[in-house]
């Protein structure tokens, strides 16, 4: 069932809880919600052991959206749902998602041990970004060119060659993604130069388990042990045969274990 929570600004922000147990909740990388995206597979396996939150992002499905956009404004909805979980959490991001639970961890009490998975930050340089994404985002969608913005952050952020769009733009998921695509911006401001924060985050003293796949490519796993580095009371570690798309059966138990120290019986 829906909830809503108001975060400070104002702003609506829809979720559903499911299960028992401590309180987990869900952060969604870039151009998915409740239902579009992994959390959806991934919460009913994490039940037994959690109330689980999954919940939509600003701007994204049934949340509001309160112009003009900040990351402390995202930080702001993930305290909120921390208040309607009765003041603590623990918190699962995924992709941006998991570089947003990192700033959440920064700015807000209540947050009470954190798993990251594969936040594309990057461990050297990458001269062909672009200078102003954030900027050149915001243009495509203000000037109705909500489709064009989505292949902008797939070839020019994401990296994926242009052929790649062409099958994606006849995909059911297609739609869904243009009507996103203006928070497409919020995930890049939240990565900002994309380098990984290490003197930004050693402030972040909850025990945190960051993981990548084995079979993802070299930059990611890099960035991903860098943060793992920074962290001052961190873990690493790399799922086999996962990408950065990964399985919900692989990481649920890993997060069981992790969160709840529950090992599996595989």
């Amino acid at each position: 069932m829906t909830e809503k929570v108001r975060s400070k600004d104002g702003t609506s922000i829809a979720f559903e809880r499911s299960g028992k147990g401590p309180a987990l909740i869900l952060v969604d990388g870039a151009l998915c919600h409740r239902a579009f995206g992994p959390m959806g597979a991934l919460a009913p396996l994490l039940t037994p052991h959690f109330a689980v939150f999954t919940y939509d992002r600003r701007g994204r499905n049934e949340s509001g959206d309160t112009p003009p956009y900040a990351v402390e404004r995202e930080v702001e909805d993930i305290d909120a749902l921390i208040g309607a979980a009765g003041g603590s959490a623990l918190v699962y991001g995924i992709s941006s998602g998991a570089a947003l639970a990192l700033e959440a961890a920064r700015r807000i009490r209540g947050i009470t041990k954190l798993a990251l998975y594969e936040p594309p930050y990057l461990a050297g340089s990458r001269p062909d970004l672009p200078k102003d994404p954030v900027r050149d985002l915001n243009a495509l969608v203000s000037s109705g060119h909500p489709g064009e913005a989505v292949e902008y952050f797939n070839t020019k952020i994401v990296g994926l060659p242009a052929e790649f769009l062409a099958p994606m733009r006849q995909s059911p998921a297609w739609p869904v993604l243009e009507s996103v695509a203006h928070t497409i911006a919020y995930d890049v401001a939240i990565m900002g130069d994309y380098s990984v924060p290490a003197g930004r985050i050693a402030s972040v003293k909850v025990p945190a388990l960051v993981m990548d796949g084995a079979a993802s490519p070299a930059p990611l796993r890099d960035a991903a042990r860098g943060v793992a580095e920074a962290l001052p009371n961190a873990r690493y570690r790399s799922l086999e045969g996962q990408t950065h798309q990964v399985a919900p059966e692989a990481i649920a138990p890993v997060l069981t274990e992790f969160f709840a120290g529950v090992t599996s019986a595989a």
